[in-house]
């Protein structure tokens, strides 16, 4: 057998595979490990060599950052949402738990995020975390997450006016009961949460995100 050939037998087996665990996706019926199987045939297949990624992300609510999770998502990326989580577990903010408690039940969900996102790196899988980061601080943390165990981080900075911001939360607060994803807020929210936010300086790397995802998958590749 020629080189040649073996190649394209290799090839054929592996686009085999990766057809027969697509279609288990499909089915709702992919296994975790199947999951990162498939991250990486389809690394292999784009010929990237390279790290896992990490993408963070920096934004006030409204920003769009879910938007461009998921559509990290639809490219391959583990999305993890640490909101989603909390609204599984304790329900939604302001109905079934006080305002002001969040954190306290945000916290341990954070540390299990961590967990699971430091073990889909070292696994190879590309991860988008969906969640504000408004400090510098925490997205050191997160950076150090990602870098610990090998990952490329990314630092996306999705940036807006007030009045942007606010017109999309109104929009958003008409589902509030029933996505995660649409918590509610008032302007008085808004503007409070505005005040705590530390947007990245330049000495922070990051990416600005400016409607297209074409320099966010440069910079992380």
């Amino acid at each position: 057998m020629t080189l040649a050939l073996a190649d394209d037998t290799l090839m054929h087996v592996i686009e085999e595979r990766l057809g027969a665990l697509l279609q288990t996706q499909r089915r709702g019926e992919l296994a975790p490990a199947e999951q990162t199987e498939i991250t990486r045939i389809m690394r292999t297949l784009a010929g990237r060599s390279g790290p896992a990624r990490l993408i963070l992300m920096a934004g006030l609510p409204g920003s769009g950052k879910t938007t461009v999770a998921r559509e990290l998502e639809a490219q391959g990326f583990l999305r993890a949402c640490p909101d989603e989580r909390v609204f599984e577990q304790h329900g939604h903010y302001g109905r079934d738990f006080p305002r002001g408690s969040y954190k306290i039940r945000e916290r341990p969900i954070l540390t299990e995020v961590a967990a699971e996102v430091r073990t889909a790196l070292a696994a190879g899988r590309d991860v988008v975390l969906d969640h504000g980061l408004w400090t510098r601080d925490e997205r050191q943390e997160w950076r150090e997450v990602g870098e610990d165990v090998g990952a490329a981080v990314t630092l996306v900075y999705l940036p807006a006016s007030h009045d942007e911001l606010w017109e999309r939360i109104k929009e958003r607060n008409a589902s509030t009961f029933d996505d995660p994803n649409a918590m509610y807020f008032s302007q008085e929210d808004l503007l409070r949460h505005g005040a705590r936010f530390e947007p990245p300086a330049t000495d922070e790397p990051h990416v600005i995100y400016a409607g297209s995802l074409i320099p966010v998958i440069e910079d992380s590749a």
